[in-house]
C-alpha cells in the first residue's frame, strides 16, 4: 500500500517565511531553503541546526559541520507578509484568471 502523504499538495513556497510549531526550536521562524517532496519536508534557514562529521575530500576539508536538517511540512506554518502572523492558506481565482493565494486572517493575496 502507498503512503498516503506521499503526493500531498503543499501551499507553501521556497523563500516563503514560515513559523516553527512544535519542536526544540517552537517559535522560531525562517525561511524555506529547499523541499523534500517524497518525504513531506521542508528544509528553513536556521532551524533544527544538527552536527554532521564529513570526512575530508580533495574539494573540502574534513570535520564537524552545522547544517540545517529537514523538518516535515506539518509542523510549520507560512507567516503572512501583511499581519505578520501564522495563518492557513487559501486560493483564489481573480478576474483575469490567474490563480493566487490568500491570507484567511487578512484576506490579502501573497
Amino acid at each position: 500500500m502507498a503512503n498516503v502523504y506521499s503526493q500531498m499538495k503543499t501551499k507553501l513556497k521556497k523563500g516563503d517565511l514560515v513559523k516553527v510549531l512544535v519542536g526544540k526550536d517552537k517559535g522560531k521562524t525562517g525561511k524555506i531553503i529547499s523541499f523534500v517532496p517524497k518525504k513531506n519536508r521542508v528544509i528553513v534557514e536556521g532551524i533544527k541546526i544538527i552536527k554532521k562529521h564529513e570526512k575530508a575530500t580533495q574539494t573540502s576539508k574534513g570535520g564537524i559541520i552545522e547544517k540545517e536538517a529537514p523538518i516535515d511540512i506539518s509542523n510549520v506554518m507560512l507567516v503572512c507578509p501583511h499581519c505578520n502572523k501564522p495563518t492557513r492558506v487559501a486560493s483564489k481565482i481573480l478576474d483575469d484568471g490567474t490563480k493566487v493565494r490568500v491570507c484567511k486572517k487578512c484576506n490579502e493575496t501573497i
